[in-house]
């Protein structure tokens, strides 16, 4: 396969060469692509030329914005094998899981296509004789976007879709490690006839970039998803030099399992939530809740459907779960296994794998006989890598589901309405899923956590507008 030479988007210009390699998961010789760093220069650059075009884009029509949107929608989803298999070989996604998500990239385009004809306002009459009132959506201005190698398209396009449809420019800074799927992104949009400057692209350090964005008097908005302590760092310095600020940050997300439970379907649900995606997904269930009644039965048919699981090159449409993303995050998934087992839980699986290519495989683990207070259900180890708690019944697994700092996701198995109806009003998560995994939000509704999951407005969805647009009140006495 070729290797890429991936570019800064600067101005409508593309920039820059040499730089980090871009090393294939599945198969460590295949060399992706290379990836350059943004010196300090081409930061500004970029930070200045949003700048610049942030006028005139925030005066383009409805239609305009929507032409451009609608058109990169209906690209992505001409592309998706051929984004999917960039996916695949870049992160190591499934290549059906990274067709998928190439398609809610697309579909996410379309949606907001249609937001920009959704744009709304409000006239009401003053408390003042003669006077009227009109409530005005306007963009925030420049946005910046700092997204994760996860979901290398999907979280860029649920970002910089929104930013664009509500008329904000958008300097944009992808993961290191998943570089490909942004180079796509932003040559679609290109193509599909955004205005230079509207859309910069920057690789290289996080911190760097960050900073600079933060610090440059420019930036209005800046959205970001990683982990915690980044998190609340971004936030902090954003908020410090008064800049409108969204995170998504990390998530221990429960699955409750309930004597009344389908057996079946409850396996189900926790094989999707806690191993696809090869648990490299923030709402992904790491904590499996199980109550007395049904805890063996559970345990023993979750262990045989796992050991199913066929772990192998994310290219392979057999592969069910795929390599860890790289060495560091493998060692990290690791560490938490062995970490488990030392504390006194029972680990099964969570072995390094040999495959025909060298990748950094790992088979499944699950955690048996854990409790609350375990790291293992504290901390989050983004990996294939699930822990059970036993507990007596209903009441005891929702206090233990919402011990934790974290809200982002939670979930209930039981065939109990008044079970799952009470469940849902008292889960303290943004979003409850009731027999169905913790993770898959559809990309119209929207996404988002408490505690210390989520920090700003909600992403996706008509909600997105109340992050990426900003209201203005005007008078007029005729």
């Amino acid at each position: 396969m070729d290797t890429t030479q991936y570019r800064h988007l600067i101005a409508g210009n593309w920039q820059g060469e040499g730089g980090t390699p871009n090393i294939n998961p599945s198969d460590t010789a295949d060399l992706v692509g290379i990836t350059p760093s943004a010196t300090p220069e081409e930061i500004h650059d970029a930070i200045s030329a949003a700048d610049a075009a942030r006028d005139e884009w925030a005066q383009s029509t409805p239609q305009q914005r929507f032409d451009v949107l609608d058109t990169a929608g209906t690209e992505i989803l001409a592309r998706v094998p051929e984004i999917g298999m960039l996916l695949a070989r870049e992160e190591g996604k499934p290549i059906n899981e990274a067709m998928g998500e190439v398609t809610r990239a697309g579909q996410l385009f379309k949606f907001f296509a249609g937001e920009c004809l959704r744009l709304g306002g409000e006239t009401i009459p003053s408390v003042r004789s003669g006077m009227t009132v009109e409530i005005l959506r306007e963009p925030v201005g420049v946005v910046g976007i700092i997204t994760p190698w996860n979901f290398p398209i999907a979280i860029p396009a649920w970002k910089i879709a929104p930013a664009l449809a509500w008329g904000n420019t958008v300097v944009f800074k992808p993961a290191s490690n998943t570089p490909g799927c942004a180079w796509e992104l932003a040559n679609i949009l290109t193509r599909a006839g955004l205005p230079p400057g509207v859309l910069n692209m920057v690789y290289g350090s996080g911190s760097a970039i960050g900073a600079a964005m933060t610090e440059s008097g420019v930036i209005n908005a800046l959205s970001f998803t990683g982990s915690v302590d980044v998190g609340k760092r971004v936030a902090m310095a954003a908020t410090e030099h008064g800049i409108r600020v969204q995170t998504e940050m990390g998530g221990k997300n429960p699955m409750v399992i309930v004597d009344d439970a389908d057996l079946d379907l409850a396996v189900d649900v926790c094989i999707n939530g806690a191993y696809f995606s090869t648990g490299q997904r923030c709402t992904a269930s790491s904590r499996l809740i199980v109550t007395e009644g049904i805890h063996d039965k559970f345990v023993l048919a979750l262990e045989e459907r796992m050991r199913m699981l066929t772990v192998g090159n994310a290219l392979d449409p057999k592969t069910v779960v795929g390599p860890v993303v790289d060495q560091g995050q493998l060692d990290q998934d690791r560490h938490y296994i062995e970490l488990a087992a030392a504390e006194g839980g029972e680990v099964i699986g969570g072995d390094l794998l040999e495959r025909p290519t060298d990748g950094y495989y790992l088979s499944p683990a699950l955690v048996k006989g854990t409790t609350p207070e375990m790291t293992i259900n504290l901390e989050e180890v983004f990996g294939p890598v699930a822990s059970i708690i036993r507990v007596a019944d209903y009441q005891e697994a929702l206090t233990v589901a919402n011990g934790t700092p974290f809200g982002l996701s939670s979930g209930i198995c039981s065939t109990s309405l008044k079970l799952t109806s009470h469940f849902k009003r008292h889960s303290q998560s943004g979003m409850v899923m009731v027999n169905a995994p913790t993770a898959g939000v559809d990309y119209h509704v929207p996404f988002g956590g408490t505690k210390a999951s989520s920090y700003g407005a909600r992403e996706q969805g008509s909600y997105a507008k109340e992050f990426y647009s900003t209201t203005k009140t005007v008078y007029t006495n005729p």
